[in-house]
């Protein structure tokens, strides 16, 4: 059993990576504990992963709207569904291995890595705890700092270049397989043409997705695979 000493050591070392030191310690505790290692439901980050989703909505909206004057509500949607994107959440969360200080039962640590689902709730909960313990000003810089790199690559479009990658790394973590890219179909004259690709993993081909080359419909298809696994809505519909 983990002593007080050593989980008052832990907290304060979460505190430090998340850059944010907690008046109150039971809201970081409580972020920290999956339903999975709780005593009870109540006592997990369910109802905090509930609050920190729509605060992060809020916060990166706003970020948006003064950060991009010139972007018409389209465009700010679309970096918004990216940056607030579970597998954006999850990778922060990874990137800053929060996993380390995940709570967790018995059967959750059996397993070799923590789902990316988890680690999601695991930042929209820790956001909330931030928020109900500093207000919205800590909230807000919190957001700003950990995910202005993420807003600045939607912004550019380059996180584009990344769904592939992130497939790839995913899909041999999780199932030991490199994904595999087919093409459907194409439209269009040769100098103007279209192409329609899927994603395939594990032997699973995941909603396909037009681009307007090669390049661009693996990377959309690679994007559809990612929300497909995660659970989230497919962003690429034929």
């Amino acid at each position: 059993m983990e002593s007080l000493d050593h989980r008052l050591d832990r907290l304060a070392e979460c505190e430090e990576r998340i850059g944010y030191t907690f008046q109150d310690r039971n809201l970081l505790l409580s972020a920290l504990t999956h339903a999975s290692g709780a005593n009870h439901r109540l006592a997990s980050n369910e109802r905090l992963e509930f609050l920190g989703d729509a605060i992060l909505g809020a916060i990166v909206c706003d970020l948006l709207f003064h950060q991009f004057p010139d972007f018409l509500e389209g465009d700010l949607t679309k970096i918004k569904s990216v940056v607030v994107s579970r597998i954006t959440c999850a990778k922060i969360c990874a990137n800053l291995a929060l996993d380390e200080f995940l709570i967790v039962g018995k059967g959750m640590l059996k397993t070799k890595q923590v789902p990316r689902s988890v680690l999601a709730d695991m930042f929209e909960s820790l956001l909330a705890a931030i928020y109900l313990d500093g207000g919205d000003k800590a909230a807000r810089e919190f957001v700003q700092r950990v995910m202005q790199p993420e807003i600045d690559l939607a912004a550019t479009g380059d996180t584009d270049d990344n769904y592939k990658s992130l497939l790839q790394q995913m899909a041999q973590r999780d199932f030991g397989s490199t994904p595999t890219y087919q093409i459907l179909d194409e439209r269009g004259p040769d100098h103007d043409k279209t192409f329609q690709v899927t994603a395939c993993v594990a032997g699973k081909d995941y909603p396909p997705a037009w681009g307007r080359n090669k390049k661009e419909a693996e990377q959309r298809a690679a994007r559809n695979a990612l929300a497909a696994i995660g659970g989230e809505t497919v962003p690429f519909l034929d």
